[in-house]
């Protein structure tokens, strides 16, 4: 069983981003993603991201109540 945190800050680290509090707030601020795309869609992903956001969402992964809780950070 994964123990790892589930917050944002972990998120990130999975994401390969510096997921320092204030790298956080930046990301969220100076990225949008319009209504009528998904979040796994977001031209600044990378394959990797992009592929780690999907399958997490579409296995309902422990990471997707973060996942959508980002997403809707980001809109």
């Amino acid at each position: 069983m994964d123990t790892t945190p589930q917050d944002l800050s972990h998120l990130f680290e999975q994401l390969g981003l510096d997921n320092s509090d204030e790298n956080i707030e930046r990301f969220i601020t100076s990225h949008t993603i319009p209504a009528n795309i998904l979040l796994c869609q977001a031209e600044f992903w990378n394959e990797s991201q992009k592929s780690f956001l999907k399958e997490s969402i579409e296995e309902d992964a422990q990471w997707s109540e973060l996942i959508d809780h980002l997403d809707a950070q980001l809109r």
